[in-house]
């Protein structure tokens, strides 16, 4: 398979979960993958398989809080590869289903400033490199929790978040070659939602969420990397500023 050959892809949260399954994914697509999250010693591991696989992963610690982590990064996959195709904005935290009188400040700053201001930081940074290669894909993470607000108040409202800011960016570049669009991940196994997890959420609010959901069954990472890998290719290319719920039915 080759949908991404020759291309470069900057991945976010790529440590673990979605981010990892992505990156693996891309780069047996042929991709040269540029690997970011805090958890360093996992990201080499993931490096050191895809190149074990016989691809081309570079791997960076950073936080996307951090503006000069996120340039350090950028500058890094520039120095490696040459140029950047695709950014997935893959990185971000839970806010354990909280509703609104039980979010503290600390809380909704560490979800906005992680989920939301983190996209915002990545998609500052890359559009200059795609701006002169003209041409290149960006792919936000949102979440159903972003459209429907069935998550925590913090996670939905930087969820939304990223959903307007990724359609503000394609309505910046319409007619260009560079698209921005957005996957919505209904719930998906990894390691943020697992049972051990999913009991320190806020049960009363979880529990009001799903009396407006119709529950599907999970799906699974690949089903979403491969929503991911379907914008970042070419097949994509007359389609920007979209939302892409992947959910199996369940907010029908």
């Amino acid at each position: 398979m080759s949908r991404l050959e020759g291309k470069v892809a900057i991945i976010t949260g790529a440590s673990s979960g979605l981010g990892e399954g992505t990156a693996e994914l891309f780069a047996k697509e042929g991709a040269a993958v540029v690997l970011t999250a805090r958890r360093e010693e996992r990201l080499q591991a993931l490096a050191k398989k895809i190149e074990g696989e016989g691809g081309r992963a570079l791997a960076v610690a950073g936080d996307v809080r951090n503006v000069e982590d996120v340039k350090r990064v950028v500058d890094q996959a520039i120095a490696a590869f040459g140029r950047i195709d695709v950014l997935v904005n893959n990185g971000g935290i839970l806010d354990k289903h909280m509703p609104a009188i039980r979010t503290s400040e600390e809380l909704w700053n560490d979800v906005l400033g992680t989920n939301l201001t983190g996209v915002f930081h990545y998609c500052r940074e890359v559009l200059p490199h795609l701006v002169k290669e003209g041409k290149g894909s960006i792919v936000n993470v949102a979440s159903i929790g972003g459209i429907y607000m069935s998550a925590g108040v913090s996670y939905s409202a930087a969820k939304a978040g990223v959903n307007g800011l990724t359609r503000n960016i394609a309505l910046q570049y319409a007619g260009t070659g560079i698209r921005c669009n957005s996957v919505n991940p209904g719930p998906t196994p990894t390691e943020a939602n697992t049972p051990e997890r999913l009991a320190e959420f806020d049960q009363e609010f979880m529990e009001i969420c799903a009396q407006h959901q119709f529950w599907a069954g999970e799906s699974e990472i690949i089903d979403q990397a491969n929503a991911i890998l379907f914008f970042a290719s070419d097949e994509s290319r007359y389609v920007t500023g979209q939302w892409l719920v992947v959910d199996r039915g369940m907010n029908l």
